[in-house]
């Protein structure tokens, strides 16, 4: 029997199938009306799962809030008053809800961890490269991202299994298998863990903090030696992060035939990105290259960090990017999510697992993983989920 046999799943509507192409969540008209159907969709298939139906998606996939002129607000389950996160935000949903046990998203700055956060289930970034990225303009994109939104950690393992592996579609990608028996779940006891409850320069709300130190402390009680760390990031993180993703937005925008029927939050974006100088990537790279220097620091000495995903809950579903872009009186960046850093560290696993409810919403744990250390970066995660199980379906 194939892994995946009868399972069914649900595919970001950024992501070509075969008959079926994406809208990318926009009125806009793509240039190519038929693209081939990605790696990612036909390994599944190859893997016998059943392509149950598309998800919504932030307009190119440009928002951490998945709400689109064409499609409405795709709302939380847990409080339909709140976001459900983005741009992955259908998937999400659809996992949570219990509609299917796996869907796929793409992560260009959390677009998977920050909607699994939000919605309470599992998002995992992958290693650079380890699905094929062949959805996007340039092969040498190193942001972007495939990956599983999955009910645990097990679910978003066995995903991994079947679509990881290089496909010359994408030069980046890597040749190595995914060793599914690495990614089994271990124990805590002996791990040595860095932690952060603000990366340095995120205002973290008191929910959201309070939640971490007790999972920090829960995790210390099942024998893991955690050490809490300072990281010298500021905000340029974040803006550096935007530079790199507004140009790359231009060079999505420009397989459309009318970018005038774009949101008008995109069109923003997409103005910002035409200002963007080979310096202003440049400068990009370099703070890059410290942030690797700080984390490769950390994991001389640790076997995992930690980090809240999100910054705060899940916001009400009629804010947007721009509510989460100052900085506080405080000197503190008034952050929603905390996942763009490991997109800059592109190299680092990074996967979003739901640890408990703070009132009626999920709070997310973000667990980050040496570079290329996929399978055991998952391990860990299911060691964790053996303490913090996968939430209960929400009631609707």
């Amino acid at each position: 029997m194939r892994a995946l046999e009868g399972v069914p799943v649900c595919i970001k509507d950024m992501t070509p199938i075969a008959g079926h192409p994406p809208t990318y969540g926009t009125w806009a008209r793509a240039r190519n009306g038929a693209p081939g159907e990605a790696v990612i969709v036909s390994r599944l298939k190859r893997a016998g799962a059943i392509v149950l139906a598309r998800t919504t998606t932030a307009e190119l996939a440009f928002s951490s809030f998945t709400a689109t002129e064409r499609y409405g607000v795709t709302r939380n389950p847990w409080d339909g008053r709140r976001t459900s996160g983005g741009s992955s935000g259908g998937s999400a949903v659809a996992v949570a809800a219990g509609v299917v046990p796996l869907a796929e998203g793409s992560d260009m700055g959390g677009s998977v961890r920050i909607p699994a956060a939000a919605c309470g289930v599992a998002g995992f970034k992958p290693s650079l490269g380890r699905i094929p990225m062949d959805i996007l303009p340039t092969p040498c994109d190193t942001i972007s991202h495939f990956g599983p939104l999955a009910g645990s950690v097990q679910d978003a393992v066995s995903f991994m299994a079947v679509t990881a592996g290089h496909a010359p579609a994408d030069l980046l990608s890597q040749k190595r298998p995914f060793r599914i028996t690495e990614a089994a779940p271990g124990s805590l006891r002996g791990l040595r863990i860095a932690a952060s409850v603000d990366l340095g320069y995120c205002d973290v709300s008191p929910e959201v903090s309070e939640t971490f130190h007790t999972v920090l402390d829960r995790l210390r009680a099942h024998g893991a030696d955690i050490r809490e760390v300072r990281l010298p990031w500021t905000r340029a993180v974040y803006d550096l992060w935007a530079t790199h993703w507004n140009a790359l937005l231009c060079a999505m925008a420009e397989e459309f035939e009318d970018t005038s029927r774009m949101g008008a939050p995109l069109r923003r974006c997409l103005a910002q990105g035409q200002a963007v100088r080979a310096r202003d990537l440049m400068q990009a790279d370099r703070l890059r290259k410290a942030m690797a220097a700080d984390m490769a620091g950390i994991f001389e000495h640790c076997d995992a960090f930690l980090c809240p995903t999100l910054a705060r809950l899940a916001p009400d579903a009629d804010k947007t990017d721009a509510d989460f872009e100052d900085d506080l009186p405080d000197g503190r960046f008034h952050a929603f999510d905390m996942t763009h850093p490991f997109n800059m560290l592109s190299a680092h696993p990074a996967i979003s697992m739901p640890v408990r409810q703070s009132g009626d919403l999920p709070v997310g744990l973000q667990i980050v993983g040496p570079a290329y250390e996929d399978e055991r970066t998952l391990a860990l995660a299911g060691a964790v989920e053996r303490i913090f199980p996968p939430l209960p379906l929400p009631m609707f």
